[in-house]
Formats: structure tokens, C-alpha cells, sequence
């Protein structure tokens, strides 16, 4: 849903009353004004995954630091084509702020010695439609015949990728990989299409903006660095500074999925 979108539904919660907006936007400029309107009116404003302007909310809940979920995607792609070849991005939106966060650190990852045999060619946006994802996958395979592999930090664009990749042959021969659910991408890994991609456990994210927006109402949590909290079964947390943006709850690492562990992993 484009952050446009979006913006009837927060008028709407701030009329009816709701005490909490938790937000993941793909347009952090775009809801900006109607969550401030929210804010006016009371209502505690937090942001997960992917996060609003940072003088919109109270606290953002990231899924891991930016930093570590570019540099991965990076290494994934690495150690599948033994850190040569040209590589391509398929992104979602190009106005989403955490599409954009992990490309610029990729960017960074890539400029490491171990990365000097892989050259970027070319970033592609997807809009996050899995038409156009395909569209734009294919797109990319046909104006670089000799393409090593696809980056997709999106789980739409990495699902129509794999697709893409298989509908043409190419699974193993053009790698992918991205951030992507266990449960799209099973399949995939296991005609080889992918053998390794990543994310964060969803449930966990959601678990804890929960807990994040019930200390915020509760008036626990200000938003100041280094205040803590206890999110259940997921034990402490600290409100951090992490890539530059403030303030912010970190989920933690990115979670891994290989033809190993796929089968454990149900969401």
C-alpha cells in the first residue's frame, strides 16, 4: 500500500479515538502530515519496519540495524557467486525509506576488497506488484545476458525473481537472493532457484511493536536513549540510536534461510 494510501486510515483511527497507530510505510513523507494530525489528537504514533519521518512517531521498531541488513544481503550474494559477475537490485518503491537505507548500505558493503569482482549494474524498482517485480526481473535478464545475480530487499520482489527465474531456466544460473518469507520461498530454495536469503522473524517484529506501543501508551516509554522494557517472552530492550535515525528499538540480526533450515521456519 503506497504511503498515500495510507493516509485515510490514520485520519480515520484518529477520529475514532485509538489510543496507538503502529505504521509500517512505504512513504515515510507522504504520512508525515496525517499522522502529526494523529499525534495532535493524542494518539501515540510508532513505526516498524518501514519507518515514517522520524518527527512523525515516538519510537521506530526495526527489524535489525540497516547497516547489518544491507552488508548481508551483499555477502548472501557473494557466497553465491563466489564474489564475481554483475549484480542487480530489484527494490519495491523507490521513495521507501528502508529500500533505499539497505541499497545505500549495500552500496557501502560492496566497496569492500573481498567485492572488487562484482560491479552493480543497475537498480530496479518493482513498486512492490509482483507483475511488475516480474516485469521489471525479466527486464533485467534480458539487457544483461551475463547478469551473476538478483538482490531483492523486498518479499514481493524476491518471490516474482524466483519466479521469473524459473519460468526461464535460469535458477542456479543467475543467483538470487534478498529478504523473503520462509513460506514463499520454500519452493524456490528447494529447486534450487535460491540458497540463501534472510529477513526476521515477523511474529517476533510484531510481538514486540506490541509491546513498544502498549509502554508508549502506558507512558514507560518517551522515546528518551537508554530507557528499557521487558517485551515478554523476548526479554529486555533498550531504546537505541542505530544508523543514525533516533529513537529506535532493534529487533536484532537478520534471521538466515538456507536449504537447511528452511523447513523450521513457518510464516
Amino acid at each position: 500500500m503506497s504511503g498515500a494510501a495510507q493516509v485515510p486510515f490514520i485520519d480515520t483511527a484518529a477520529r475514532q479515538g485509538y489510543n496507538a497507530i503502529i505504521i509500517s510505510t512505504s512513504d515515510a513523507n507522504a504520512v508525515a502530515p496525517a499522522l502529526k494530525r494523529a499525534a495532535a489528537k493524542g494518539v501515540k504514533v510508532i513505526a516498524y519496519d518501514g519507518d515514517t519521518a522520524q518527527n512523525a512517531r515516538t519510537i521506530f521498531v526495526a527489524p535489525s540495524t540497516n547497516s547489518l541488513i544491507g552488508a548481508y544481503e551483499v555477502k548472501w550474494m557473494g557466497a553465491q557467486t563466489h564474489f564475481k559477475g554483475q549484480i542487480a537490485i530489484l527494490s519495491a518503491n523507490a521513495t521507501s525509506a528502508n529500500q533505499n537505507t539497505w541499497i545505500k548500505f549495500m552500496k557501502v558493503e560492496l566497496k569492500k576488497p573481498q567485492y572488487k569482482n562484482m560491479k552493480l549494474v543497475k537498480i530496479a524498482y518493482g513498486n512492490d506488484d509482483p507483475t511488475v517485480s516480474a516485469q521489471q526481473a525479466q527486464a533485467l535478464l534480458q539487457a544483461y545476458p551475463n547478469l551473476a545475480g538478483i538482490i531483492a530487499p523486498t518479499t514481493v520482489g524476491i518471490q516474482a525473481a524466483a519466479q521469473e527465474l524459473q519460468q526461464e531456466g535460469k535458477c542456479g544460473k543467475v543467483q538470487l537472493t534478498g529478504l523473503g518469507l520462509p513460506n514463499d520461498m520454500r519452493k524456490y530454495v528447494k529447486s534450487g532457484c535460491t540458497t540463501k536469503f534472510g529477513l526476521w522473524n515477523e511474529k517476533d517484529l510484531g510481538y514486540l511493536s506490541a509491546y513498544v506501543a502498549h509502554n508508549v501508551v502506558a507512558g514507560k516509554l518517551t522515546g528518551a536513549i537508554g530507557q528499557t522494557f521487558k517485551a515478554g517472552h523476548l526479554g529486555s530492550y533498550k531504546v537505541v540510536v542505530s544508523d543514525g535515525n533516533k529513537p529506535v528499538v532493534v529487533l536484532g540480526p537478520p534471521l538466515v534461510f538456507t536449504p537447511q533450515n528452511i523447513d523450521k521456519f513457518h510464516f
